[in-house]
């Protein structure tokens, strides 16, 4: 009789050490945060053709292809909409990306959902964000990178972005830049080099680069490009750094 109850109490215990003890991340060969433009000089049709683009290069046989080079095979990825300090919304959750399927959902989740985020540019606030995604989820990828696409390079509120980009850096994360010269169509910044200030001020950590969507009808090509180079670890030519 002892000794059943004494089984009994240690087949409880273990249970709750089981319980009590921590999942373990799973790991994939990258953490993505895909930081998306959403302030206010986005309107709802150019959300829209954003996140078309999005969800045309993650489908695409060049990111099935770079996927499969990894050790794990798989990469976790987030899509999130950002505009004030106060206005990030993840458009759709941390989802490990492994085939054609997973990514197929992925791509219609992102074009259906509504779209939640506005106001003026808060950058800072964006990376410190996508930061926090990052460190609380529950995959381990071997490189953990933020995507930040933008129309500007100003931070107008929120967090310094010189202070946010230390800090993601800091924490061991990439900041990956796509400068958007037109949508329908604002083009360059008059007063200053877009793809400069990119440069200067928001990339950041091992490897960073900037890759830049021209126009409309080169979006989804810089994307699936720039989704390529993250993947597989690389980074473009220097000279072409910036296109």
């Amino acid at each position: 009789m002892m000794n059943r109850i004494l089984s009994a109490f240690a087949a409880l215990i273990a249970a709750v050490l089981v319980a009590a003890a921590p999942a373990r991340a799973e790991a994939v060969d990258l953490e993505l945060v895909l930081l998306a433009d959403a302030t206010g000089s986005i309107d709802t049709s150019e959300i829209a053709f954003q996140r078309k683009g999005y969800a045309e290069a993650l489908v695409s046989a060049d990111v099935m292809d770079a996927i499969r080079t990894g050790a794990h095979q798989r990469i976790a990825v987030t899509y999130v909409e950002w505009g004030s300090f106060e206005s990030q919304d993840i458009v759709v959750p941390w989802t490990v990306i492994d085939g054609e399927a997973s990514a197929a959902a992925f791509a219609d989740r992102l074009v259906k959902a509504p779209r939640r985020a506005f106001g003026r540019n808060a950058i800072g606030q964006a990376l410190l964000f996508g930061k926090a995604l990052i460190e609380t989820n529950s995959h381990e990828g071997y490189r953990k990178v933020i995507d930040l696409s933008a129309d500007s390079a100003n931070s107008w509120n929120g967090v310094p972005l010189a202070t946010a980009r230390e800090q993601v850096v800091a924490a061991g994360i990439t900041i990956n830049g796509l400068p958007i010269l037109c949508r329908f169509c604002s083009g360059r910044p008059v007063d200053y080099d877009l793809e400069k200030a990119f440069e200067d001020t928001i990339i950041g950590g091992p490897d960073a680069f900037v890759v830049t969507a021209d126009d409309m009808q080169q979006f989804a090509t810089a994307v699936k490009r720039k989704l390529v180079l993250e993947i597989a670890g690389l980074t473009p030519e220097r000279d072409a750094a910036a296109r």
